[in-house]
């Protein structure tokens, strides 16, 4: 009975194999607790992207974490600053019958860095943020809706929600 309470007990400590549920993790320095968000620089003739994401990766902070966001980067423990670096769009589907793009994908690609403002410390840096997002274009030119305009609204959220669990889990 000893020998089978051991093995037990050994089998129960080593079922511990240290995953976590993604973005639940939190491996910024304790010291952090307020996070100013710069406005993104624009380096595209596109301007949506760049204007939206402040307010998404803000909402994405608020929602998720325990950081305080504050619009004054002299007062926050740490600043995010980024770029759109590039943004293009092209078709990836056509309808062969009436020779136009059904679907268009857009590829955004930026540089997102979070420093500690004190110290001037990269906490996270990604260069080279590359992010994608789709919307379809009706065939039926009296059915057509520009669907653009929520495709760059798709796409500034999922890269918020990137950047945030990004920053979070310290890929």
């Amino acid at each position: 009975m000893r020998t089978v309470s051991a093995i037990l007990a050994a089998l129960l400590c080593a079922s511990g194999c240290g995953y976590h549920v993604a973005g639940k993790a939190d491996l910024m320095p304790r010291t952090i607790h307020t996070i100013a968000i710069s406005p993104f620089a624009n380096r595209t003739i596109r301007y949506r992207l760049a204007q939206r994401l402040p307010a998404d990766i803000t909402r994405e902070f608020i929602s998720r974490t325990r950081y305080k966001i504050v619009a004054d980067p002299n007062t926050a423990d740490a600043v995010l600053e980024g770029a759109v670096l590039n943004f293009v769009s092209y078709p990836i589907i056509a309808d062969q019958s009436a020779g136009r793009s059904t679907v268009v994908q857009f590829s955004a690609y930026l540089n997102v860095t979070l420093k500690e403002r004190a110290t001037g410390k990269v906490l996270f840096s990604r260069p080279s943020f590359e992010a994608r997002e789709r919307y379809e274009i009706s065939v039926d030119p009296q059915a057509y809706f520009d669907e653009s305009g929520a495709g760059v609204e798709r796409l500034s959220r999922d890269v918020a929600r990137d950047v945030v669990t990004s920053i979070l889990e310290n890929f």
